[in-house]
């Protein structure tokens, strides 16, 4: 199925559903906390192994239910802070972070209270490892399947005047057959960039994340791993099969990575 692309989008911000909401992130991140629970409940996990096994699902269920609330709502908040961490990794290791300090405390207070009928302060440093290890895998699960694509923007000498692509460093490399053209997309190519032009296109010696940087001053962004696109090349969008792709004036098909789909669509990429 073929559509226009939809061109209000330079102000449209990434959005992503709170914990608290029915969107399918949500459901899939109480789905997986739940699995988890179950598997640490049937392996008796962190030395829980001798209570019996009702007694370890009514642990664990709300202890990982509770997670997966304190987790949405922090990878919530932070989503929202436009986009801060392009890197997953670093997201990963902030996140882990900032879901182990809270869970680790919930975790001492329910087993306190459940299995010991008091709170005892010096129990609680025996919960950081074990917590964290847990906090960190929910939050990859997170970082790494919820990636903004890396964005460029257009810049113009005045607010409302036209675009300025003067300044736009990587209109420098092009080959002199290609000075001139309208650019379409890169994509990369083994440690080449195949550049996608009014044109024709041809190769050049560079990376791709090298080449975002140097693209700032076009509107576009990463839509896969390997194809940055500017966003006025997109002629119209193929959806098949849970997959967008882009089609270009050229006839070229830049795909549409699962990764940053969401995330294009919220911006009113299609």
């Amino acid at each position: 199925m073929r559509e226009p692309p939809s061109r209000a989008i330079d102000d449209a911000p990434i959005t992503s559903g709170s914990p608290f909401s029915l969107s399918f992130e949500t459901v899939r991140g109480y789905g997986i906390a739940g699995a988890l629970a179950c598997v640490l409940a049937v392996s008796g996990a962190f030395e829980t192994s001798e209570l019996p096994l009702w007694m370890r699902f009514a642990y664990w269920v709300p202890v990982m239910m509770a997670g997966a609330v304190i987790g949405g709502l922090i990878s919530w908040k932070l989503i929202a802070i436009e986009r801060w961490a392009r890197s997953p990794f670093l997201t990963w290791a902030v996140l882990s972070v900032l879901v182990a300090i809270p869970m680790t405390l919930v975790v001492w207070a329910i087993t306190g209270m459940a299995f010991q009928g008091s709170l005892k302060l010096q129990r609680l440093p025996n919960f950081i490892v074990p917590v964290t290890l847990i906090s960190a895998f929910m939050a990859g699960v997170i970082s790494f399947t919820h990636q903004a694509p890396r964005e460029t923007h257009a810049r113009s000498d005045h607010a409302d005047g036209p675009i300025n692509t003067n300044s736009v460093r990587f209109l420098e490399r092009l080959p002199m057959a290609l000075r001139g053209a309208t650019l379409y997309a890169v994509s990369s190519e083994d440690h080449y960039l195949r550049i996608h032009s009014s044109r024709g296109s041809d190769l050049i010696l560079m990376r791709l994340s090298d080449a975002i940087l140097e693209l700032e001053g076009i509107e576009g962004a990463q839509v896969h791993r390997s194809w940055w696109v500017a966003r006025n090349a997109i002629t119209s969008v193929e959806r098949s099969d849970g997959r967008a792709t882009f089609t270009l004036p050229n006839g070229i098909q830049a795909p549409v990575s699962r990764t940053y789909a969401k995330a294009l669509r919220e911006m009113g990429w299609y």
